[in-house]
């Protein structure tokens, strides 16, 4: 049976708060006068009411005895009746009652037609989720909507469990059936044992891609022809969803070969063709990423190569000045013509004669310039086979109209074997740029052709461009697809648009949408121009240079520091795997977790196992070092085991997302925050290089990626993503807030200066999101003009462009479209930022959103230079992800806080670990905190709420991450909900 903790089944609490009980469990007078209407004896009307309560509450009717006393003391106080009656009615009583509940709240019972109706939703909800406990919950809300009385658990789980069963059975047949005798056998064979020579073992198929080097393209190319080999898998997967395909696949991965031959033929053959299906699409993935890496790579080798040239011709480049300058002197004592021939003739023989001296600036010239596309063919030449290899297996398409450069690949791709040194000039490449023009067009006798070699690294280097702005796609891949084909049409847009804007406060239509804000960019600055003209925050100098004052830090009150010594005193020193403990009692955050099939865990004690491997995985040690010091509680296969079979990212995230959820239960995050408020920033971690995530980190330094954390004001992280550190950060910026599915949802979110981009502003602020960064180079950005004829007292050196009206209200249209389609979960913000790029030339959507972003950026800008306390807010928000990131620094200790997993996959899932660690420790700490605060206000201490503001969770004084490893899951700690008040002055210090 599935365990009822993991669905959403109502129960009632064990210890149901005073809120809880004051806001459900109250009856209204009306309620009261019912009961006493249709209950003669004070025995019935107390079980009537704490029926009808719980019924409200639950949606089926408990056993009496499972009624905690606090509800039933708690409605008998309200019902002034003495605490000798009990709730112990006849049962035909309790029948008539249960009959008059239904009839009054208009509640239909648990019956033949009403299970009908819940195994037609959980039927629908099993062909796209896969584990019980979610179908459970798809017909607990099924019959709730309907107003039907939800059945017994086992009902509910066994109808799940059966259906569940019955519709994966049926896929498996379905597939099966599809597959020929010689697709069965090729599936077959992936299960037996083969040499690593094989054409493509199981091994093969899950490994995870490596360093981007040429050597490593070559092998994933013939990887993929191996796969694609199996071509016909998309057409055998047609009825699935990609849910389900999803979920197959990952199953499929978690098992080893022994496992999978163990699984019945039908089910296995699924498990494989999905498998390889979600191979193919990720290896166009890998393909297309390792392809953009090789083009940079020979740009940045050609521009080394350049400096090199120019460094080594140094000495003939001042050599040639130097007769430049001879010849200068000679000119500057004005002598006749004839005269300064003779001297300039003389000057160049005696440095070799015009000739020689000729040849030496030819030499030098091509190297005293930025151009360095002349010197990419030698670096190119090794890649040529491999890139148009590449380029013809993933049949690249253009996401416009615009195919030119498709047009010219095709040409190229015809003219592959050619091996002359021009080529016709039959194409259009109005597209390239002069310094590639100049390379590309020569001229043979009369006639204008094209230099080959010039040609083809001109046109990879723009497909390069164009993937990575998504002018240019990759079909049947997931991140180079046409994102085109996952917006909603206007159509589907156009009945969504007035409720979306109403929820806004925006114009439903173009041009209002446009006045509006015009309305508010005219009127802000004109208030701004009155305050700073009145203010001395802002200084403009007289070349018109503005400058900003700085905000400093306010030193720690004396007090302060007194209350945090203080509260430290009382907190008691814990292990890491302690805290871990605790917080299971109070969350129960286990119960995500399980085999990646949905079943019930069959492992003996699972919760230590889970708690073992979460701190063991999340603190970085492995499995192997973890197990040492366990006193053999636990072995290094144990906690693998566990950590491949019964943990997946989506499991981390869910348990991340309880976590989060318990802490903003309490009160004492108030005093840090709102919690309307985020704050994004990236930490790099170290990996190792052999894979395709890891990039040399200008900024940081060394190779890694880039863990990007979105945590709120109130001190906890919201959600992390993992990103390669040549991304843009700011793509990810508004993805944090969507995914965030926690109690805590801010609707600001601050960053640091990579959130300045004009698109990112348009899609947050569409998105109802205020995007608030730190900027510091904010002078050198652009004010835009609501008119042209606007101007302003004080702040008008500032305005240098006029905001673009027209292209905003042209394109309102593709702006609301994406917008709806990001609302409606069929793209992510980040798809959309990745693809505008101002590198695009084509991409209309790009300029739209830019000519909204600038206006809206302006507004940020005005309000941003004339509100201190704004700025003062940006930073200390954005110092609170800075604090946190040296916080998960120190938690991730082992192995010297380098991640040595290559698997990209596997990479997030560790720093999910990681964040579940931190969001425990987090909350364990702030428990602690609050304690320590209830017991120094008993002792007479006066605790301000402004000292406590000061205060961080980010402890670790009182954590133990070294020693051995051990733990007692039955050790209870206090409640949790003792923890959530704080004492009534604090708390009324906050309510104001």
């Amino acid at each position: 049976m599935t365990a009822i903790e993991r669905t959403a089944y109502p129960q009632f609490k064990a210890r149901p708060t005073l809120k809880t009980l004051h806001e459900v469990y109250t009856p209204t007078p009306s309620e009261i006068q019912w009961a006493r209407s249709h209950a003669r004896f004070p025995t019935n009307v107390l079980t009537l009411t704490v029926l009808l309560k719980s019924f409200q509450r639950l949606g089926y009717f408990p056993a009496l005895a499972d009624i905690p006393s606090a509800i039933v003391e708690h409605v008998r106080s309200y019902l002034d009746i003495s605490k000798r009656i009990k709730l112990t009615p006849a049962t035909s009583s309790l029948y008539r009652f249960e009959k008059q509940i239904r009839t009054h709240l208009g509640v239909t019972s648990y019956g033949p037609d009403t299970h009908q109706i819940a195994v037609a939703a959980v039927a629908k909800a099993a062909l796209i989720k896969d584990h019980p406990a979610d179908l459970i919950n798809v017909a607990i809300e099924e019959l709730v909507k309907s107003r039907f009385e939800l059945p017994a658990y086992g009902t509910l789980d066994q109808l799940a469990r059966t259906i569940r069963y019955n519709t994966h059975e049926q896929l498996f047949e379905q597939v099966d059936t599809q597959l020929s005798q010689a697709e069965q056998i090729y599936l077959d064979q992936l299960i037996q044992p083969q040499s690593e020579d094989a054409e493509l073992t199981l091994n093969q198929l899950k490994a995870p891609p490596k360093k981007a080097t040429l050597s490593h393209l070559k092998k994933l190319q013939s990887k993929y022809e191996s796969l694609m080999s199996f071509a016909e898998a998309q057409r055998i997967l047609a009825d699935l969803t990609p849910a389900k395909i999803k979920y197959f696949a990952a199953q499929a991965e978690a098992l080893d070969m022994a496992e999978l031959s163990k699984v019945n033929s039908a089910k296995r053959r699924t498990f494989l063709v999905c498998l390889i299906y979600r191979a193919q699409v990720k290896s166009r993935d890998h393909l297309a990423e390792m392809f953009l890496k090789r083009m940079l790579s020979i740009h940045n080798r050609a521009k080394t190569r350049l400096v090199e040239l120019r460094e080594q011709s140094l000495a003939t480049t001042e050599s040639m000045l130097g007769i430049l300058g001879e010849v200068l002197d000679a000119s500057a004592k004005q002598p006749s013509n004839a005269t300064l021939g003779k001297q300039v003739q003389g000057i160049l023989n005696a440095h070799g004669g015009a000739q020689a001296l000729l040849e030496q600036c030819q030499q030098v010239s091509p190297y005293n310039t930025k151009n360095h596309f002349p010197l990419m063919w030698s670096f190119y030449v090794p890649h040529r086979k491999s890139i148009f290899r590449l380029v013809r297996s993933l049949g690249i398409q253009s996401t416009s109209q615009d195919r030119s450069l498709i047009t010219a690949l095709n040409f190229l791709l015809e003219h592959e074997d050619r091996r002359g040194q021009y080529l016709p000039a039959e194409l259009d490449l109005g597209f390239i740029s002069s310094q590639w023009r100049k390379l590309v067009y020569a001229h043979d006798g009369d006639k204008t052709v094209l230099v080959r070699r010039q040609l083809e690294v001109c046109l990879f280097s723009y497909l390069a461009t164009e993937l990575k702005t998504g002018d240019a796609c990759v079909p049947g891949s997931e991140n180079y697809a046409d994102f085109r084909e996952q917006l909603l049409s206007w159509q589907e847009c156009q009945p969504l648009l007035e409720q979306y804007c109403q929820e806004l406060k925006i114009p439903s239509t173009a041009s209002g949408f446009v006045q509006h804000l015009k309305d508010q960019l005219t009127q802000l600055a004109q208030e701004v121009d009155q305050r700073c003209k009145e203010d001395t925050q802002v200084t403009i100098n007289q070349d018109d240079k503005p400058s900003l004052k700085r905000i400093t830090a306010a030193p720690r009150s004396k007090s302060a520091l007194e209350l945090e010594k203080k509260i430290l005193e009382k907190i008691p020193e814990r292990s890491v795997l302690d805290v871990l403990s605790n917080v299971q009692h109070w969350v129960n955050w286990t119960r995500h977790f399980g085999p990646i099939s949905g079943s019930e865990p069959k492992l003996s004690e699972p919760i230590e196992r889970y708690l073992f491997t979460t701190f063991g995985y999340g603190c970085n040690l492995g499995p192997n070092e973890t197990a040492r010091h366990t006193r053999g509680r636990m072995s290094a296969h144990m906690l693998s085991y566990v950590h491949r079979r019964h943990f997946t990212t989506e499991k981390i995230e869910a348990a991340i997302r309880d976590i989060i959820n318990a802490y903003s239960r309490l009160k004492l995050p108030l005093c840090w925050g709102t919690g309307k408020r985020a704050a994004a920033d990236g930490s790099k971690f170290e990996i190792y290089d052999n894979n395709l995530i890891s990039e040399y980190h200008l900024r940081y330094g060394g190779y890694g990626g880039i863990a990007y954390h979105h945590v709120s004001d109130q001190y906890i992280a919201l959600f992390t993503h993992f990103i390669t550190c040549g991304v843009w950060e700011a793509v990810y910026i508004l993805d944090g807030l969507i995914k965030n599915q926690s109690d805590i949802q801010p609707d600001t979110i601050h960053a640091d200066t990579q959130g300045q981009c004009a698109p990112a502003f348009a899609l947050s602020h569409l998105m109802g999101i205020q995007l608030m960064p730190r900027i510091r180079n904010w002078k050198n950005l652009v004010f835009f003009r609501p008119s042209p004829d606007a101007e302003y007292e004080y702040i008008d050196p500032l305005f240098k462009e006029n905001a673009n009206w027209r292209l905003i209200e042209k394109h309102w249209q593709d702006l609301m479209r994406v917008i709806l389609s990001i609302r409606a979960g069929k793209l992510l913000p980040s798809t959309i930022l990745r693809r505008l790029s101002s590198s695009s030339k084509k991409n209309r959507l790009y300029h739209a959103f830019e000519a909204l972003g600038q206006v809206i950026r302006t507004q940020f800008l005005l309000r941003y230079i004339s509100d201190l306390g704004l700025r003062r807010q940006v930073t200390e928000c954005t110092n609170k992800v800075e604090g946190y990131n040296h916080f998960l620094d120190w938690l991730f200790f082992g192995k010297a806080g380098v991640i040595t997993e290559n698997d990209p996959d596997q990479q997030e899932k560790q720093l999910k670990y990681l964040e579940l660690v931190s969001s425990a420790v987090i909350l364990h700490n702030t428990v602690e905190i609050s304690i320590a605060i209830q017991k120094l206000h008993a002792e007479g201490y006066e605790v301000k709420q402004e000292d406590l503001a000061t205060i961080s969770p980010y402890i670790t004084r009182c954590l133990r991450r070294y020693g051995d490893y051990v733990v007692d899951v039955l050790d209870v700690p206090q409640p949790l909900e003792l923890a959530i008040p704080l004492p009534i002055p604090i708390m009324e210090e906050i309510t104001l």
